[in-house]
């Protein structure tokens, strides 16, 4: 008669096993036991930590090349600048050559002027 006997059982809840255990620990035990499913899940949390890292990596690599942008950009105004600065000096010294040049042209005229004269 004891087959025969059912327990009492609240809507929801499991019927124990022949063991005495209910059915959500058994469910418990089922998923612990089961291979590659905590596995999944941990590959797809590490996964999509190893996403989060690459994505801080690249906002911090933009960031970085933007500050270098930046630098390089304010280094060629620099440079453009000293270069203006130096072209204008350039010009300023060729024009003092060619009044040096004229100077000397004028006084070479004069002097074989001076030379013919004696003569």
């Amino acid at each position: 008669m004891s087959e025969g006997r059912v327990e009492a059982v609240e809507p929801g809840q499991e019927p124990p096993s022949p063991d005495g255990s209910t059915g959500a620990s058994r469910l418990g035990q089922a998923e612990e036991k089961k291979p590659g499913s905590g596995s999944l899940l941990d590959g797809k949390s590490e996964m999509v930590l190893d996403l989060e890292e690459k994505v801080q990596r690249s906002k911090r690599d933009r960031r970085n090349s933007l500050h270098r942008t930046m630098l390089l950009e304010s280094q060629m105004k620099t440079v453009r600048g000293e270069l203006e600065d130096t072209l204008d000096h350039l010009q300023e010294l060729r024009n003092v050559l060619r009044r040096s040049q004229q100077n000397a042209e004028e006084r070479k005229a004069a002097m074989e002027k001076l030379a013919a004269g004696r003569r």
